[in-house]
């Protein structure tokens, strides 16, 4: 196996530990409060709508009042709040549906609304959070060259709908670009790939190691966007979702046509 080939697998595996342990990564994740119609409190207090860990905020620091897809941040008096970096008063708050979304600071805290089928919510990070300390790293297999296979994509003209169900129960419709072919361990199979960047491909998938040395509910992948309809999959860089290290995650999962049926032994394991 090349070493080039090997040393590359190895960063990229780096890179996905550091993305994890950073202070905008998974690990900081301490809460998600599904906004309700009118006036949804924020605070260390357990009694408001929206609950900050006690010992980085005090009871009471401000409010979002939400009518329709519209949410409205009121900070309390007092209260060093900042949005995207600046002192935040009232003002109206962009989702992560919104190309760029507005990131609301309070001290090691930061709240983010996010949009999903189920409707509007906050997730609340905290730069301290003890599982970012204590987080033992992720878990790889070795690096195996009988794992990186060509596939041809057939794309999809136009891209077709299809349901996909998410760790939260909830059902989504998203557009396939279309489909990756492969060969492994002299049997074809197929991908379907999910909507993302015009760069990559993009694919949630189930083999036989779930539940047993990987996620149970299955693991991502991404391919490079296809060249004269030939891409590389690589499942040496299979990784697990965000659920796997967080409660609050909406991760999707598998679609049907996407559960192998043969075990692939490569990737991140738990």
């Amino acid at each position: 196996m090349n070493q080039g080939y090997i040393e590359t697998i190895q960063q990229w595996r780096q890179q996905m530990e550091e993305s994890l342990r950073a202070a905008d990564g998974w690990l900081t994740l301490v809460g998600l409060f599904w906004l309700h119609p009118g006036t949804n409190t924020i605070g260390a207090d357990p009694a408001n709508d929206i609950v900050l860990p006690a010992k980085f905020a005090p009871d009471q620091v401000a409010s979002i009042d939400f009518t329709g897809d519209q949410a409205t941040l009121h900070v309390l008096p007092g209260v060093a709040m900042t949005v995207n970096g600046q002192p935040a008063t009232t003002q109206p708050l962009r989702s992560d549906a919104e190309p760029q979304p507005d990131l609301i600071r309070l001290g090691d805290l930061s709240l983010q609304i996010i949009k999903r089928s189920s409707g509007y919510g906050v997730r609340v990070r905290n730069q301290r959070h003890p599982d970012r300390e204590a987080f033992g790293g992720r878990h790889w297999f070795p690096i195996q060259a009988a794992y990186r296979v060509q596939a041809t994509f057939t794309p999809y003209d136009p891209p077709q709908p299809r349901q996909i169900t998410t760790v939260l129960g909830d059902v989504i419709e998203e557009l396939s670009p279309g489909y990756v072919s492969f060969t492994l361990d002299g049997q074809h199979y197929q991908l379907e790939a999910s909507p993302t960047r015009a760069d990559e491909l993009f694919f949630v998938f189930r083999d036989l190691t779930a539940g047993q040395t990987t996620y149970p509910a299955g693991r991502f992948l991404k391919a490079p966007r296809p060249r004269d309809g030939q891409t590389i999959l690589d499942f040496n860089q299979a990784y697990s979702p965000p659920c796997a290290f967080t409660p609050f995650a909406t991760c999707s999962l598998p679609p049907p046509q996407n559960r192998l049926s043969l075990p692939i032994p490569a990737g991140e394991r738990v």
